[in-house]
């Protein structure tokens, strides 16, 4: 399951920012009539104030505050003009940053990143190195370790491992001392990749330049360890980190339980939890919705439940597959009033979607309450929710197990009213149904008449429905039939409904 997490690890916010143009700001070129001597706008190939424009200006600001406050405006409005102007070049397909840079001379350090950014959302990370080499070497104050770190930083987060590294060695070769954090994005790339041997190497580096390695630098190689599903290397991991005095703190432990319970190693996930719990640390959310994930992939339902309240208490909203997940778990164990529970409780942190309905209905359908359908059938015109086929089948399913062929009857015809389309589940419901007496052609008819059985087929129910009342004969023989043809034949066309009644009844003389 992929997740979010607010690690030390993941790429850094600010690297990430876009470069805003404000093209809502508006300056009335009435307002502002100025001798020319006294302002230009700025370019990037505007000279300086003279040094009797820059006193005269001065002056002004001294005495009128407030056109010193409404000069920075403008010019702050003229910067982002051509900043603008820049970015509208470089979306050229044809553009070369090195060029642009050559033909205008230098770029500030707003124009500078403002490009690396365009470069990075463009996906042309790859010209980022170039770009800085020539413009730091524009100006020799921009060979600092800021700017280094900064690019390296970049550079791994596109994960460049390898202009990192010729970045790193630039920055040596520049008598720059490179830190921690340059460290730890170079490690953190080469881990992301897999590549472990170059990791260490620039992990023992770290040290041998009198760096110490941090919590963030092991939980990233922790992280990519999972990733890779390398738990005994993990463990390791660990055991390294702590034999040098660097403590797990929550966040390591945090990561630790994640990745334990994404490879389904319960035991090690459940020790780290019971760690977790005696140094009276917190859980992040994510890590306990792992937890849940973890426990109902193996039906485990009392450990779930469990985990379950844990994520429901965190106000934690959860993603349908996981959902589902814990649905089957349910359905599985024959709980079916829990669906109507868990409908509930999802309805309390979030708007009641399908699959809320969905539930709320299953768990009655499933418990075959006529009683409790129709109540949650209310609920729904009360509040004017729209139909679907995963409404509707559950309900025909329900029946088709109570063999309320009167129920069945009344529904089948009034699918339209409902503004419901049937798909291949309610094909087959029909079909099952007159397998054992059901005896009803009317709505067969109707399909015919309308088309429906000439359309390609569908399938627009939630599988929660077929986990719950199973497949049934007519969709299990459609897929036995469909898998003896040969790939040409299953291929060569777009099956409608008509083409899969015929070939499941194509050795029984027609359907009954």
């Amino acid at each position: 399951m992929d997740m979010d997490m607010d690690i030390h690890c993941c790429r850094a916010t600010t690297f990430k920012q876009t470069c805003l143009f404000n093209a809502n700001i508006l300056f009335s070129k009435t307002l502002f009539t100025m001798p020319k001597t006294l302002f230009t706008p700025f370019s990037l190939s505007s000279r300086p104030h003279s040094r009797f424009q820059t006193l005269h200006l001065q002056l002004s600001h001294r005495d009128n505050p407030t056109k010193h406050t409404t000069l920075l405006k403008i010019e702050s409005f003229h910067e982002n003009d051509s900043l603008e102007l820049l970015i509208q070049k470089l979306s050229n397909k044809a553009s070369c940053p090195l060029q642009l840079l050559r033909d205008d001379g230098d770029w500030s350090k707003q124009q500078f990143w403002a490009v690396i950014r365009f470069l990075i959302r463009a996906s042309r990370s790859g010209e980022i190195l170039q770009v800085f080499h020539l413009w730091k070497d524009i100006e020799k104050s921009r060979i600092n370790e800021f700017n280094y770190e900064k690019i390296i930083g970049l550079l791994s987060q596109e994960d460049l491992a390898e202009e990192s590294v010729l970045a790193l060695e630039e920055m040596k070769t520049q008598g720059l001392k490179p830190s921690l954090v340059i460290y730890n994005s170079i490690i953190h790339c080469f881990a992301r990749k897999g590549d472990f041997d170059r990791a260490l190497y620039f992990l023992n580096e770290l040290k041998e330049n009198k760096l110490i390695a941090d919590t963030e630098t092991y939980d990233g190689l922790i992280q990519s360890f999972g990733k890779f599903k390398m738990y005994d290397e993990l463990d390791e991991c660990v055991k390294k980190m702590e034999s040098e005095g660097c403590l797990p703190d929550h966040i390591t432990y945090n990561l630790l339980i994640q990745e334990f319970s994404r490879g389904g190693l319960l035991k090690r996930m459940e020790r780290v939890c019971q760690t977790v719990l005696s140094k009276r640390m917190g859980f992040q959310s994510s890590t306990l919705v792992m937890m849940l994930e973890a426990y109902a992939n193996f039906g485990i339902i009392e450990k779930m439940e469990k985990a379950y309240r844990r994520v429901l208490n965190s106000n934690t909203p959860l993603k349908d597959d996981l959902i589902r997940k814990l649905a089957k778990v349910y359905i599985e164990n024959y709980k079916f009033s829990r669906l109507a529970d868990l409908g509930l409780d999802l309805f309390s942190v979030t708007d009641r979607t399908d699959l809320v309905w969905c539930l709320l209905l299953l768990s009655h359908a499933c418990l075959l309450s006529r009683k409790g359908l129709d109540s949650i059938v209310k609920e729904m015109e009360a509040e004017n929710v729209p139909w679907n086929a995963t409404m509707a089948n559950t309900i025909l399913l329900a029946y088709l197990k109570m063999k309320d062929f009167t129920r069945l009857r009344i529904l089948m015809l009034e699918l339209s009213t409902h503004h419901v389309r049937p798909d291949i589940v309610t094909v087959g419901i029909l079909f099952d149904a007159n397998r054992i007496g059901f005896n009803e052609t009317t709505a067969l008819n109707i399909w015919r008449k309308t088309g429906f059985l000439d359309e390609a087929v569908e399938m627009n129910t939630d599988p929660l429905v077929l986990t719950a009342f199973g497949k049934g004969n007519f969709l299990r023989s459609c897929e036995e039939r469909y898998s003896s043809l040969e790939p040409e034949a299953r291929e060569k066309k777009i099956w409608t409904y008509q083409n899969l009644i015929d070939l499941v009844f194509k050795h029984r003389g027609g359907p009954n």
